[in-house]
């Protein structure tokens, strides 16, 4: 028989599909590579493991090796981990499971090790056949939950058993451990850092959401290396921080000791992370060899286990240990630069991360943890409150439910005959009261069904209003983290250094709300303002610093320590003094003359004080201005960018007329509204556009006038109508009576008028000693000559007309007069600090004097009056 083949080989023809070889090429080898990417070489960045670590992890508690449990060979689980999830070689897995016990490589290890496990010079592990292993304490933390449907989970390679794609971590195990990886065309290599710094920052996150790095990196400080070193300068970790790449510069921590014999030792105590102390020796050796460095005559490691490294160098004679030290950090791995290269898997596809983009993803993937993990907490509490609802319906018709259990034939039976009795049971809760056992019929065990069953609707409840509340879940996430620092978090191991070009005092300082306070001889001092206390109106007060006789706290307000402080002196010269250069007192200390701080000559005292965020900001410098009134009433503006530039002698700020001097100084913003006051009981209210802006020596011209040898100018503020509509004006006399009136009951009127009355000045309230521009969320600031200073809510003095005479608000002492008023500003620190201190601080008084009725006056001659006559200068701007 005659066989034909051309239709065989037809289709033959027609199964072979031309292709482009340098497309299968280029499409195979992207594959390869993101297999490589994503499956093996970098991290995922919400639990911070790659495959093989998450698959170690995830075997060891599958079979149970729990911190308390006994160990297990390592062969048992690398053989766990090969056949089930990871089908490589054995040698990766062990080596992989030996580096997560290796307290020199994991800032924190998260498996617990028995048995040689390698050390610092290099040696290699034991054979898995020789090791035990067990889960620690911080590993069991990795999978938390994780059988709570809080991640995904997917098939293995054979799809034979379930793997997790991602681990439940409750730490940021990425920023706390580190990782480094080669992966195709890209790789990673992150630092490790310190649990306690890292908790702060996640924290710091969650509480302000719009937080920038700078902020972050006052909590997150540097890398923190398990084998601790010291790091070399800080400029590299900011762009890392910053940026995601940048490098770090770490050093071995040494020491020079001098032998009985006079010879001097360099004892290296502390080698840079992932440095082979043997090698290091062996290298130190071959510079000596090679007549690189002089000076040394013998080397030796004498590391061991139990007392850490101890590498010791004997020097010769005439060596020079500062000499030797230099060149052991230039030429060996004393010192060491790590590239940083924050690269991780970022919803399937890698980026390249900055310090705040590992803190948001470790935190919202918590967040989602803490979602998945309530709706199954909240099914599951429903499931078991739905059964056991049906128990307590049995046990109602309890006669009723046996005789009909009894009466079916089958079980089916009698659970269809339960679910159409009419008592609203249904398949699932019928089926349960068959499976009852008859124990729990007695009236105990009714009792705790009953117990049991509330406790679930209440959970249910609280479960309900968490998946309802985003602020509660998050304050889970932060009680979680907290948890987690109070038992494994410790201090830094790796110390920071600074070098000379890159040293800013100002990064060293924690940036906090202190209470500045200037005696009126001179004593200046800062003080952290949870010291003082809020008080009710009219209490006594406490003590705000200890003064010598006839001296009195004179100037006191808040500021941050990171910013900068303006002096202005009655002399119209200008200084400058940053914050954290003030001495810090306590409350009751007299503080340090401002004399020793700045170049303050004996006959000038200073007048005022202007808080600046940032005198190197250009577009805030050359859009504010500095407002300047003296007591005989002269107003002078100049730009805020004249004073950007400290002199330690300082610089001429207003050029003061004999008989004259400052009394006051304002930072505005050009749009404001000034107002003057004078001690007889008049103000006056003008635009400040109606000074022109001059430079630092001119005179001013006038702002209020001022007639009467007796009178002066007590009081500027500076008011802008469009952001400070809330505020209004406060006045206080030297008897202690105050009020506040809204700004609108000043009349406008061009500067160098007379003005209009303010208060009802009388024998009885004195002369008026001080005006400020106030908000009901301030606080009031009030110190007498005598020293003693109280604090009150701005809220509590009353708001009255112009011409009254106002409340009492201290009663003071008999020949005692207010010296000065000042207010705390509504900074959000400070009124976080305020609203604490407030919190249940506030001290019982009428046992010490009677409190004033609050918003009582005083008189009843609290009538209007009419203005006083508004004299002008014909709207003269030449200066006076």
């Amino acid at each position: 028989m005659e066989e034909n083949f051309e239709p065989q080989e037809t289709n033959d023809i027609n199964r072979i599909i031309p292709v482009n070889i340098e497309e299968q090429m280029k499409t195979a080898y992207i594959d390869y590579s993101m297999s490589v990417i994503v499956g093996r070489a970098l991290p995922d960045v919400r639990d911070g493991f790659k495959p093989v670590h998450r698959r170690i992890l995830f075997a060891m508690n599958e079979l149970g090796l729990n911190h308390n449990k006994p160990y297990k060979k390592s062969a048992r689980i690398v053989g766990e981990v090969l056949g089930k999830y990871h089908p490589h070689g054995d040698s990766s897995v062990y080596f992989a499971m030996a580096r997560l016990a290796q307290e020199w490589n994991m800032r924190y290890t998260l498996v617990d090790g028995q048995g040689n496990f390698g050390n610092q010079d290099g040696d290699d592990p034991a054979a898995m056949r020789y090791t035990e292993v067990r889960l620690d304490k911080l590993g069991e933390h990795m999978l938390d939950d994780i059988e709570k449907d809080t991640v995904d989970f997917q098939l293995n390679f054979d799809d034979s058993e379930k793997e997790p794609s991602i681990l439940p971590t409750r730490i940021p195990q990425l920023l706390v451990n580190g990782s480094s990886g080669i992966a195709v065309g890209m790789a990673t290599n992150m630092m490790p850092h310190n649990l306690t710094e890292v908790i702060d920052g996640c924290i710091a996150y969650i509480d302000n959401r719009d937080i920038t790095v700078d902020e972050l990196m006052l909590h997150v400080k540097a890398p923190d290396f398990p084998t601790a070193g010291i790091i070399y300068g800080m400029e590299g970790v900011k762009s890392a921080m910053h940026y995601g790449r940048g490098k770090v510069v770490l050093r071995g921590r040494l020491n020079i000791e001098t032998k009985p014999s006079g010879r001097e030792q360099i004892i290296i105590t502390e080698v840079p992370y992932q440095v082979n102390r043997d090698s290091l020796t062996n290298r130190i050796g071959e510079l000596v060899n090679e007549k690189l460095i002089d000076g040394i005559a013998h080397v030796n490691n004498e590391s061991n286990s139990k007392e850490g490294t101890r590498i010791v160098i004997d020097l010769k004679r005439d060596g020079v240990a500062n000499v030797i030290v230099n060149q052991l950090y230039k030429l060996t791995e004393l010192q060491t630069s790590y590239g940083i290269n924050n690269v991780a898997i970022v919803r399937g596809r890698p980026k390249t991360l900055n310090l705040r983009d590992l803190i948001l993803e470790f935190v919202e993937f918590r967040h989602e943890v803490i979602v998945r993990r309530t709706q199954f907490e909240l099914r599951e509490a429903e499931k078991r409150a739905h059964i056991l609802q049906g128990y307590l319906i049995a046990l109602d018709h309890l006669d009723e439910v046996i005789a009909m259990i009894r009466s079916s034939a089958t079980p089916d039976e009698a659970k269809n005959n339960l679910v159409n009795a009419g008592w609203g049971l249904d398949e699932i809760q019928a089926k349960a009261i068959l499976e009852l056992r008859l124990q729990r019929l007695t009236g105990m065990e009714r009792d705790k069904i009953k117990e049991e069953y509330d406790e679930l609707m209440k959970l249910i409840g609280e479960l309900r209003e968490l998946l309802a509340n985003e602020g509660l879940r998050y304050g889970v996430i932060k009680t979680e983290l907290l948890e987690i620092k109070e038992k494994y978090g410790d201090e830094r191991k790796s110390e920071i250094t600074y070098l000379d070009n890159e040293v800013r005092i100002k990064d060293l300082i924690k940036e906090e709300a202190v209470v500045i306070t200037i005696s009126h001889l001179g004593y200046i001092k800062r003080t952290p303002a949870d010291e003082y206390r809020a008080q009710r109106r009219g209490g006594r007060g406490v003590l705000g610093g200890k003064t010598r006789d006839e001296d009195y706290i004179e100037h006191l307000f808040v500021a941050s320590t990171h910013h900068t402080l303006l002096f202005f002196t009655e002399k119209g010269r200008c200084f400058w003094l940053n914050v954290y250069e003030i001495p810090e007192g306590e409350k009751t200390s007299k503080g340090r003359a401002i004399q020793n701080l700045i170049q303050l000559t004996p006959d000038d005292k200073v007048r005022a004080i202007i808080d600046v965020k940032d005198l190197k900001d250009e577009e805030f410098v050359n859009s504010h201005n500095i407002v300047l009134c003296t007591k005989k009433g002269i107003i002078k503006k100049t730009q805020l960018e004249e004073f950007s530039r400290p002199r330690q002698n300082g610089v001429n700020a207003i050029t003061v007329v004999e008989g004259d001097e400052l009394l006051e100084a304002k930072m505005t913003d050009g749009h404001s509204e000034i107002m003057m006051a004078v001690k007889s009981g008049r103000a006056i209210r003008f635009s400040e556009e109606k000074v022109r802006a001059t430079g630092r020596g001119a005179i001013g011209v006038a702002g209020i006038e001022v007639d009467d040898e007796n009178d002066e100018v007590v009081g500027m503020i500076c008011v802008n109508p469009d952001t400070d509509a809330s505020k209004t004006v406060l006045v206080v006399s030297d008897k202690g009576f105050g009020k506040r009136t809204p700004v609108d009951e000043y009349r406008f009127t061009n500067r160098g008028g007379k003005g209009v009355k303010t208060i009802n000045v009388t024998d009885k309230t004195g002369g008026l000693v001080g005006m400020l521009d106030v908000t009901q969320n301030e606080d009031l600031m009030i110190t007498c000559k005598s020293g003693v200073t109280i604090r009150m809510k701005v809220a509590n003095v009353s708001e009255q007309g112009r011409a009254t005479q106002g409340v009492k608000l201290i009663r003071l002492d008999e020949g005692d007069e207010i010296a000065a008023i000042t207010k705390l500003d509504e900074e959000p620190e400070v009124v976080a600090i305020l609203e604490e201190l407030a919190d249940g601080s506030i001290p019982a008084v009428t046992d010490i004097i009677e409190p004033a009725e609050p918003g009582a006056a005083e008189s009843n001659d609290a009538t209007e009056t009419p203005d006083q006559p508004s004299v002008e200068d014909n709207n003269s701007d030449e200066p006076i």
